[in-house]
């Protein structure tokens, strides 16, 4: 692949494995409103939506149900005000996650970060593990009207990088899930992603991106 003039990278899934933290949160919740805890496995299949719909998943053990909604509005707060503690706690980088982040800053280009999960939980855990000032711009699932899997948030971010026509070969994603995919494809990115990431238990390379990697450590040699 030729080296891009823009990287944009995802959180969940990709930089961090978050679903111990997500994972406690949810069984807490469960807990406080009388309801059975889940456990990290579960959890783990439903991570990669934001957490409102992490939350809706919780509380219908499905992907695609939808609570009460006065269930719902009594369990997010409890959520949010957990996660808001346990943001970091117990979450991780990736191995090759500093590899590759370092090799990044000794190439020609602007990496900016793009999550849906939202910024009172994106700032804070990109800063206790250390690599907030790898990105000129993080976009989170509340900084504009949309999130991915629509393409607003790598436009916008293309946009702030000078990129007003955006081609594949000037931009590239760097994700874990379909949402990545669609995203990517819908704005015109090229799309790389990673193999162990969240993409709800099925194998990210039925949705065809354009690389499959095990580690951030082997970005250079995908690129010329």
């Amino acid at each position: 692949m030729k080296l891009p003039k823009i990287v944009l990278i995802d959180v969940d899934g990709t930089l961090v494995d978050s679903v111990p933290d997500l994972a406690w949160c949810v069984d807490e919740m469960m807990k406080e409103i009388g309801e059975q805890p889940h456990g990290e496995e579960r959890v783990r299949q439903w991570v990669g939506n934001g957490v409102e719909k992490l939350v809706k998943r919780s509380l219908t053990n499905s992907l695609d149900g939808e609570p009460a909604e006065d269930l719902f509005k009594k369990a997010m707060p409890i959520f949010a005000e957990l996660y808001a503690e346990n943001t970091s706690k117990r979450s991780l980088l990736y191995p090759g996650v500093l590899d590759g982040l370092a090799w990044l800053r000794t190439q020609p280009v602007k990496v900016g970060c793009v999550t849906n999960k939202a910024e009172r939980y994106t700032l804070p855990i990109l800063r206790d593990l250390g690599i907030i000032d790898n990105f000129e711009i993080v976009v989170s699932g509340d900084t504009l009207k949309v999130k991915k899997p629509d393409p607003g948030p790598l436009l916008h971010v293309a946009k702030f990088f000078g990129l007003n026509r955006v081609e594949p070969t000037e931009a590239l994603m760097l994700g874990d899930s379909m949402s990545d995919v669609k995203a990517a494809r819908a704005a015109n990115f090229s799309i790389i992603c990673m193999s162990y990431g969240y993409n709800h238990g099925e194998d990210i390379r039925n949705s065809n991106p354009d690389a499959v990697i095990d580690s951030m450590g082997e970005l250079p040699e995908l690129f010329t």
